[in-house]
């Protein structure tokens, strides 16, 4: 309490904190003004028969459900950014540029994935766009007013991304994540009004397990977002001079959850492709989109199938992931290139099977907890016997964890004026 009370009190952080609600509720009024020609009623009902929409409105900011001219919110970023580093393991330049050239290959490698997304974004408008016309949403346009909107819907994204980067650059926790964060905040207050009025006293004791489900998850949630190995690393003494060097102790660590939310991303997606591709196919064939849609809501309806497959595909996704974004050999590489070693670990060729074997070991119960919070829902509906209020594994983890890594970025900012004043 302290601490928060503190925010306040320190001018720079106060203005800090100050700018990025300010900006936070800017990105909400744009979020509010839907496109020309939206049928709010039919949007309404479609949406909420749509899981695969309904997921996406998260990665929105909340601009989807309204098709707000920031209706794909920082959502084609998201997708430029996985395309980008999946690109590292096909591409050696873009790999060397990712991991070898330091802070401005990273910057270069961000600014591509700027300009990619442009095309996701413009692809992505005209697509969600299409959909929602032969699904009577919205009325069939012109021509003039489909390029219309298409551009403006891009425009909308790239202002999201902007939006994103002016919050970032006030150093209290990234732009994207708290985008995304105050689309899922927003939802909250209707769905708490849901199920206050779907409340009866015959549903206490199972309105109490929710809460104490939900309660047992944020702390789940909690312990694999924090939870680290920590590999000892001791540092070579080198002299040079009159001076030695080195000689210390630190040490590595390895994160329990270094994937974060992207293999829910990447499973959810692929769960609910056919039923996204049905509603495709649909404007060509209704015969033939009728049939991929009832096998997909069928799939769907089946929990038991649903929910092993939707837990093997988080657990796969989270191995793919790391393996993307964790390199042993250049960890190992850039140790030795340090003078640093592994107490025990050969430099080098071992250092390097040493920190592959180890993380697939930590991995295992990361990939196994994500699993267990993609398919809570699926859980919580079958013990408790609510269908109206439900824990939503995906949005908790983000909730939680762009919570704590802002909380994280605020200390540090305190932090850093504590020793100022003492100076």
């Amino acid at each position: 309490m302290e601490r928060l009370l503190q925010v306040f009190r320190v001018k720079e952080v106060r203005n800090k904190v100050l700018i990025v609600l300010g900006l936070l509720a800017a990105y909400r009024v744009l979020a509010a003004i839907p496109i020309p020609g939206v049928n709010a009623q039919a949007l309404q009902n479609y949406f909420s028969t749509n899981q695969f929409l309904g997921f996406l409105n998260f990665f929105s900011g909340g601009g989807l459900a309204n098709l707000s001219v920031v209706m794909l919110g920082v959502g084609p970023y998201i997708t430029s950014t996985i395309v980008m580093q999946l690109m590292t393991i096909i591409f050696p330049k873009m790999k060397e540029m990712y991991y070898e050239e330091g802070t401005r290959g990273q910057a270069k490698f961000n600014q591509y994935s700027r300009l990619l997304t442009v095309p996701f974004a413009f692809i992505q408008s005209y697509g969600f766009l299409t959909l929602l016309i032969s699904q009577g949403v919205i009325p069939r346009p012109d021509a003039f007013s489909m390029v219309r909107n298409v551009i403006v819907i891009t425009c909308g994204s790239m202002i999201a991304l902007w939006l994103g980067e002016l919050i970032s650059e006030q150093k209290v926790g990234d732009g994207v994540s708290l985008i995304i964060l105050a689309g899922i905040v927003a939802g909250l207050p209707r769905a708490v009004g849901v199920a206050i009025a779907s409340y009866t006293p015959q549903l206490l004791t199972s309105y109490l397990g929710f809460i104490v489900a939900g309660a047992a998850l944020i702390a789940g949630v909690v312990y694999l977002n924090e939870g680290e190995r920590k590999i000892p690393v001791a540092y070579a003494r080198r002299v040079r001079g009159n001076k030695m060097y080195g000689g210390a102790q630190s040490y590595l660590p390895l994160k329990v959850n270094s994937a974060g939310m992207i293999p829910l991303i990447f499973a959810i997606s692929v769960l609910l492709f056919p039923q996204f591709l049905a509603q495709i196919v649909a404007v060509f064939s209704a015969s033939w989109g009728l049939r991929i849609n009832n096998f997909a809501q069928g799939f769907i309806s089946n929990q038991l199938y649903y929910g092993i497959t939707f837990f093997l595909l988080v657990f796969i996704f989270t191995y793919f992931y790391t393996a993307i974004t964790f390199n042993p050999e250049e960890i190992a590489k850039n140790l030795q290139r340090s003078g640093g070693f592994v107490p025990g670990i050969r430099p080098g060729e071992n250092t390097e099977k040493y920190f592959g074997s180890l993380v697939n070991r930590i991995t295992l119960f990361g990939a196994a907890f994500l699993g267990i919070i993609a398919i809570l829902p699926i859980i919580v509906q079958s013990v408790t016997g609510l269908s109206v209020v439900t824990i939503s594994g995906t949005a908790l983890l983000i909730v939680v964890a762009v919570a704590l890594q802002t909380m994280r970025a605020v200390d540090s900012q305190l932090t850093v004026r504590e020793y100022e004043g003492i100076e």
